[in-house]
């Protein structure tokens, strides 16, 4: 696991009306390229990525490559 910065600016994926703690994911950009994401519910396990593959990830979400993962099961 990558030793993550102290200091780093989280942003909280949830919606703007969104009550209680979540769980919700979280992210932060730190130095370089590095892209940090975490869930509020386990502050200390955090995944860190690249930002290529953060934009590379959030054009797929975009574009519906991932749409078939939020299908209800029949």
């Amino acid at each position: 696991m990558t030793d993550v910065p102290a200091g780093l600016n989280w942003t909280r994926a949830a919606p703007e009306d969104a009550q209680g703690p979540g769980p919700w994911i979280e992210i932060a950009f730190g130095a370089g390229d590095l892209v940090h994401l975490r869930e509020t519910d386990a502050p200390d396990t955090v995944v860190t990525t690249t930002r290529a593959k953060w934009d590379a990830f959030t054009q797929g979400v975009r574009a519906g490559e991932f749409d078939h993962f939020a299908e209800e099961a029949p």
